[in-house]
């Protein structure tokens, strides 16, 4: 970045394994990092956008972090301010790098910055880590085809990814699987496309780039299923205030109602309605939540959410939910490991190609806890102990930060420690992970040398 980089405890300084030992109680408030997902978005937006536009409570973890290092090499100019991340946007086109965008870890920004890029008169080259180079990128690059994108892959269509812009055409689009990744490319690349721009989804997928872009000022004409926008357009900067990371608050809730005593609440979390289909699934197997809705002050509704020691009972969740929930299946299953009767997870066939194999990663980590899982070609089914502990045992996170996050909450409810290894990635969503957990759990969670 032009400046100061973030301070954010990078994945190099977080442990890679984590002991954790049933504390007596789980109770006190969390304060969340800000959403990562509306964070991508914003800092995105606001590099093309006319003017300065600052974004407040951004997530801190390294992923936004490598969005924010990203846009500006593409020109724009980003500071770090207390909490914030302040953009001096382009008022249009971007800039030539000067060298390969390297976005670490975050599949987010690599496929949304494709979307951005199609139209710039440059080439650019987009790639990533390990992880992020096993990720498939032809859902997102296909499209933008259609609209006569330039654009490159490599390993049977993952990254590196080499975009060499073009004047694109305008479509209408029908999406195989809801997604919000893909409908937020096609709309980013619409931005800088002369005409209207249609997406068409088979099931709502998260609305975040549809709410910041009203924002910013553009005209998108949004419903469940379908956003179009006609351009080319001209954004203009804007003060956003960022809530707290649903995803990261699922963590908390269900540490909270896995608790034998004691009382959890969850401040100023993203409730936007299609990001919190969990707290609806916990609801229904009898979670005690309370959610308890903030003053809105940006694009996106927040709430307190207060969580109490629950008995749980099995559900369904159906391929239709899964959009609205896909990031907290892992954290969910740990739930349902807890519950009584079996709980099974349909149409989540897209966890394959997360971080890790998340579908097989979770089942067997259950399996190491001594939990009956079945594993399935698009899903999970987990036979709920009804509140009887975990065992003990060690489980690989294989580098997924929601593994790993997933398995040390199992922890706080096993009846023998829990060693968890592969930690070091939760840096990339939540580096105040580990401080949270201390003030819920003090002592509970040992990391480093003496895991």
């Amino acid at each position: 970045m032009n400046e100061a980089a973030p301070a954010v405890d990078s994945v190099r300084a977080f442990p890679d394994t984590v002991l954790v030992r049933a504390p007596a109680r789980i109770a006190g408030d969390v304060a969340l990092p800000g959403d990562k997902s509306i964070s991508h978005r914003a800092v995105l937006l606001g590099a093309v956008a006319r003017g300065t536009t600052r974004v407040r409570g951004a997530n801190p973890g390294e992923d936004v972090a490598a969005t924010a290092r990203a846009v500006a090499a593409l020109g724009a100019r980003v500071t770090r301010e207390p909490g914030a991340y302040v953009v001096e946007g382009r008022g249009g086109w971007l800039e030539e790098p000067a060298d390969v965008l390297d976005l670490g870890n975050a599949g987010t920004a690599i496929r949304l910055l494709t979307g951005l890029l199609a139209p710039q008169p440059f080439v650019s080259v987009l790639t990533g880590d390990a992880s992020l180079r096993s990720r498939p990128m032809e859902r997102v690059t296909a499209p933008l085809r259609e609209m006569g994108a330039v654009i490159l892959t490599r390993h049977g269509g993952r990254a590196p990814v080499v975009v060499a812009g073009s004047r694109l055409r305008p479509i209408a689009y029908e999406t195989p699987v809801a997604s919000a990744q893909v409908k937020s490319a096609i709309l980013l690349a619409a931005l800088f496309t002369q005409g209207r721009t249609e997406v068409r989804e088979p099931a709502p997928s998260r609305d975040h780039t549809e709410r910041l872009l009203r924002w910013f000022g553009a005209d998108v004409d949004a419903a469940p299923k379908r956003a179009s926008l006609e351009g080319p357009l001209i954004l203009n900067g804007a003060e956003i205030d960022v809530p707290g990371d649903i995803s990261a608050a699922a963590f908390f809730v269900t540490a909270g109602l896995l608790a034998q005593d004691g009382e959890i609440i969850v401040r100023n979390a993203g409730v936007n309605p299609l990001r919190s289909g969990f707290l609806e699934v916990l609801t229904r197997m009898g979670a005690s939540i309370e959610v308890r809705p903030l003053a809105e002050s940006g694009p996106e509704p927040a709430a307190d959410i207060v969580v109490r020691p629950s008995a749980l009972r099995g559900t369904v969740v159906e391929a239709d939910e899964v959009p609205r929930l896909i990031d907290e299946i892992p954290i969910l299953a740990v739930a349902a490991a807890q519950a009584e009767g079996v709980t099974e997870f349909r149409g989540a066939g897209e966890l394959r190609v997360k971080e890790s194999d998340r579908i097989a990663a979770v089942v067997t980590a259950l399996r190491a806890l001594g939990v009956e899982a079945e594993e399935r070609a698009d899903g999970i089914a987990v036979q709920g102990r009804a509140r009887e502990p975990f065992a003990g045992g060690t489980v690989d996170a294989h580098g997924d930060h929601r593994i790993a996050m997933s398995f040390i909450v199992a922890g706080l409810s096993a009846r023998e420690p829990v060693r968890v290894r592969g930690c070091r990635w939760i840096a990339t969503s939540d580096p105040s992970f580990f401080v949270s957990m201390e003030r819920i759990a003090p002592g509970a969670v040992v990391r480093g040398e003496s895991a």
